[in-house]
C-alpha cells in the first residue's frame, strides 16, 4: 500500500495543486494532511476545499486552531497578522471544515498502525525536529507510525519499533530548498522518501502581496526558509 502525506499548506494553493499533481501521478491507496492548511497564504477557503477532497484524513495544525479561535497571542507579528486576515477572509464552509477536525487521528494501514498529529503527540505548537525525536514517542502515541508537522522541515527517522515521517511543508517550506513538499510511504516494504515538486512561487508571492498581508510572507517562498 502506498500512503502519500503531506503537511503545512498554510493557504497556498499554487503549491498544494502542483502537490496534488504529483501525489496523482504516484497513484497512492491513502493520502493524509498533518495540519496547518491555513496561515501565511492568499487561499485559505480554495485550499481547505481541496485537502478536503484530496486527504482521508487530515488533523487540525496551531494555525488551523489560531484562525477558528483568533488567538494570536503566542504568534510573531507576521503570522498574527495572516491569522487575522485568515479568519476574517474564511468561509462558513472553511469554519465547518476546520471545527470538524480533532488534534490527533489514529488508522491503520497493512502492517502498520499510524498515528497523526501536528506538533507532538503531547502537544499541537511542539516542534519536533530530527534530532528530537524519540523511540519512547511512538509508544507514547501507542504506534508505530507517528506522522508530525509543524517545523516545515522534512526528515524520516527509523527505530527498532517503527517510523517517525515529517514530510515538510507543501507551503512554505523552511530547509532552505523552496520547492513544494511530500513524502510518500510504501507500507510492504517499509520504504519512505520524501518527494520536492517546483511550482509557481512568483504567483503565489503576488498573492500574497495582493491580500495585503506581510512581506516578509511573500518573500519567504523564494528563500525556503
Amino acid at each position: 500500500m502506498k500512503l502519500a502525506i503531506i503537511a503545512d499548506v498554510h493557504s497556498n494553493l499554487h503549491a498544494l495543486e502542483a502537490i496534488s499533481k504529483a501525489i496523482e501521478d504516484s497513484a497512492p491507496d491513502m493520502i493524509v494532511c498533518a495540519g496547518d492548511i491555513v496561515g501565511y497564504g492568499a487561499f485559505p477557503n480554495e485550499c481547505c476545499e481541496e485537502v478536503n477532497k484530496l486527504a482521508d484524513h487530515t488533523v487540525q495544525g496551531n494555525h488551523d486552531v489560531s484562525a477558528l479561535t483568533g488567538d494570536t497571542a503566542w504568534m510573531n507579528p507576521y503570522a498574527a497578522a495572516a491569522s487575522n486576515w485568515t479568519s476574517h477572509e474564511m468561509s462558513t464552509r472553511t469554519r465547518s471544515f476546520l471545527g470538524s477536525l480533532k488534534t490527533e487521528e489514529r488508522f491503520e494501514i497493512p502492517n502498520l498502525k499510524a498515528t497523526m498529529c501536528h506538533g507532538s503527540p503531547t502537544s499541537v505548537e511542539e516542534y519536533v525536529y530530527e534530532e528530537d525525536s524519540s523511540e519512547t514517542m511512538l509508544s507514547v502515541a501507542r504506534c508505530d507510525l507517528l506522522i508530525l508537522g509543524h517545523t516545515h522541515i522534512p526528515f524520516v527517522k527509523r527505530f527498532p519499533s517503527g517510523l517517525i515521517v515529517n514530510p515538510g511543508s507543501v507551503g512554505q517550506p523552511r530547509d532552505r530548498d523552496p520547492r513544494a513538499s511530500y513524502a510518500l510511504l510504501d507500507s510492504e516494504s517499509l520504504r519512505c522518501t520524501v518527494h520536492r515538486v517546483d511550482y509557481d512561487i512568483e504567483a503565489a508571492s503576488d498573492a500574497i502581496l495582493s491580500a495585503g498581508l506581510p512581506t516578509l510572507l511573500a518573500d519567504r517562498l523564494f528563500m525556503g526558509m
